[in-house]
């Protein structure tokens, strides 16, 4: 399937050399992710979160009420284009650093220059620190003051969370934002846009790409849209022409530029869902080489991690559950992970917890007992709470006979005295006698024999 011809300002040309009209930029030699960065608000993709209409952010940047601000997230997400947006908003003048590059030395010289430039000017100067949590805690330190009394606007910006990795007197300076990976369609539109602009993108060539190669593109790129339009113009510059002239990208060359196969994987269609429906019955079989395949497989066709971490969360309690406890623990690390640190890390704490919850003791017992309780109370009568075990720690509660009766367990051996909790006899929970279910399942069976002698005691009694 081919996709529409993006450019078409320009006739054909029928050998591999551009003509004079259609001659590079003068900007050619920066990467296309550097010239398609965005001038203002309009331009920018993604982080609607933070930055669509009445969102504090973007209200903040459009009032020039910014003061200093951190942003975290993983590369190709827009720090560094967010904030020369918010220096050509403001009107400020823009200065870099680099954490990895820049000293002190290179901090106090730009330090010194916005605070004349406040004061002889009333300019204000916007200094933005890639990479700052590289700067070691004296380094900056220096920032502190000039930050306090409003001489510069700090923008830092770090892959890593500036809580556990910024020094938290500049952080309680600061606001802080997450900026979160691009969506595919956020992606698949910034690259529409790079082959459509002919001032900055590629917009003077003339390409034809095929709508498969621009999908694979935006999910192969992870969010990443440096990614995404590095491989775009790697893709477009080293294609060859074809007899008519046009540079046709392919599912191939498409494949070939961002080193990442195409998968048959669709995130809203019939491949997502039975691709994810494989990855659970596998875990739930207790295979774990099926279970490793279809998370390899969602893994590399891009799948949210989170999304994956959820679902083994849910295995974990419906098909594990109290056959073994832990596999509900390291789950649930495992999503904290994924979400912390994301692709491609996010794979080992994933796969571990995958592993895991396939080898472990099986037992559905807590999502048929649960499941069992609701639907009596949705079809049968809503039971009273007994009086014995109504609040009693109010004021009048004492005339209302609330808590009467009630024995604490604590002051009985083991822990335990047989009373009536529930005022019915009921049973939802069947343990099983899998892992350490099997344990569970000899307490419980004890408990209600006890539980059985009271209740047999009490209609003795009241037939009596």
């Amino acid at each position: 399937m081919t996709g529409d011809l993006f450019s078409k300002t320009n006739p054909p040309i029928s050998d591999n050399k551009m003509s004079e009209k259609e001659s590079l930029p003068n900007q050619s030699h920066v990467p296309l992710a550097a010239r398609m960065r965005p001038r203002n608000l309009n331009e920018y993709f993604g982080q609607s979160h933070i930055l669509s209409p009445g969102n504090l952010l973007r209200r903040a940047i459009e009032a020039d009420r910014i003061q200093s601000l951190i942003f975290y997230g993983p590369p190709g997400t827009g720090k560094t284009s967010l904030a020369q947006v918010i220096a050509n908003q403001t009107k400020s003048k823009f200065e870099r650093l680099s954490g990895v590059e820049s000293n002190v030395s290179d901090m106090r010289k730009i330090l010194y220059s916005a605070s004349n430039r406040l004061a002889n000017t009333g300019k204000t100067t916007l200094l933005f620190i890639d990479e700052i949590h590289r700067f070691n805690k004296s380094q900056q330190d220096v920032l502190l003051p000039d930050v306090e009394n409003g001489a510069v606007r700090l923008i830092g910006a770090t892959t890593h969370n500036p809580f556990f990795f910024v020094n938290s007197p500049l952080v309680s300076r600061s606001q802080v934002f997450e900026l979160e990976p691009l969506r595919e369609k956020e992606i698949h539109k910034l690259l529409q846009e790079a082959l459509n602009d002919s001032d900055r993108g590629l917009g003077h060539l003339n390409c034809l790409i095929d709508e498969g190669a621009l999908e694979h593109l935006s999910k192969a790129s992870n969010g990443d849209a440096r990614k995404a339009l590095n491989s775009l113009e790697i893709a477009t510059l080293t294609t060859p022409r074809n007899d008519d002239g046009i540079i046709n990208i392919t599912i191939e060359v498409a494949e070939q530029c961002i080193q990442k196969k195409s998968v048959v994987y669709d995130n809203d269609e019939d491949e997502h869902y039975d691709t994810i429906s494989a990855f659970i019955k596998s875990m739930r079989g207790s295979d774990p080489d099926a279970t490793l395949y279809w998370l390899a497989k969602m893994i590399h066709a891009g799948e949210d991690p989170r999304f994956i971490a959820r679902r083994i969360i849910i295995q974990a309690s419906e098909d594990v559950g109290l056959a073994d406890p832990m596999a509900l623990v390291l789950a649930n690390a495992a999503f904290q992970a994924a979400e912390f640190i994301g692709w491609p890390e996010a794979r080992i704490p994933i796969a571990e917890a995958a592993i895991y919850v396939a080898c472990a003791n099986k037992s559905n017992s807590v999502i048929k007992a649960i499941d069992a309780a609701l639907n009596d109370i949705k079809t049968g009568i809503t039971l009273p709470v007994p009086v014995h075990l109504k609040d009693s720690h109010y004021t009048g509660a004492e005339a209302l006979n609330h808590g009467e009766g009630y024995q604490y367990s604590h002051d009985f051996p083991n822990h335990f005295v047989a009373q009536d909790y529930l005022g019915d006899k009921k049973l939802f929970y069947n343990p099983t006698e899998q892992g350490i279910e099997k344990k569970l399942k000899a307490r419980v069976d004890y408990w209600r024999s006890q539980f059985s002698k009271i209740k047999k005691s009490s209609t003795s009694k009241k037939t009596t």
